[in-house]
């Protein structure tokens, strides 16, 4: 299964004479920083909340046994914690294949630490995309992500690094957290 979105996110926004852009990570774009970036910022953007609802087929589970990643979902009042970088357009030849499995990018407002802020833009699997899991109880969720390897790598090590970085940035995702709980209850 893949909802490869390289092409769509190719057309969706022009960057003739931009020469840099934020871009908000909230997942692996935390920690798995292997792209180039001009400058790097704590942030946050508001009403969307994290959710391990996106299925991986294609780096951290296989078609036959996808692993759960996560998503944004439009949620009134939600402040959703993550990294933004500002980097070249030409970042997004790269990016647009590593999140190819269903994440379209969509412009955003971001919010900084100091409290000020700018637009950028944002990956996000929305629920009419083909890996799109959507909601399950958590236990079942990290039951899941256990079981769950892919090409690049175990499931259970895109939680626990999500977790940690999540604590470094003074997050408390509590949906994370509870299936991290979980995973560790399990094993």
């Amino acid at each position: 299964m893949s909802n490869d979105t390289i092409e769509r996110n190719r057309n969706r926004q022009d960057f003739s004479g931009i020469e840099s852009i934020w871009l908000f990570g909230y997942g692996s774009l935390i920690y798995k920083v292997d792209f180039p970036f001009l400058e790097q910022r704590p942030a946050s953007i508001h009403g969307w909340a994290r959710r391990f609802w996106q299925g991986s087929h294609d780096h951290r589970g296989t078609p036959e046994a996808p692993g759960r990643v996560v998503t944004l979902i439009e949620q009134p009042g939600a402040i959703c914690k993550g990294m933004a970088f500002r980097v070249s357009p030409i970042v997004f030849e790269y990016l647009d294949v590593r999140e190819k499995n269903g994440y379209l990018r969509f412009t955003t407002t971001l919010t900084f630490n100091n409290g000020s802020h700018g637009e950028g833009l944002v990956y996000i699997a929305t629920e009419d995309n083909e890996a799109f899991l959507g909601h399950a109880p958590e236990a079942d969720i990290a039951r899941q992500i256990a079981s769950a390897v892919g090409p690049s790598g175990l499931n259970s090590e895109y939680l626990l690094r999500l977790a940690e970085s999540l604590r470094a940035l003074g997050d408390e995702c509590s949906h994370t957290f509870s299936i991290e709980a979980f995973l560790k209850a399990d094993s």
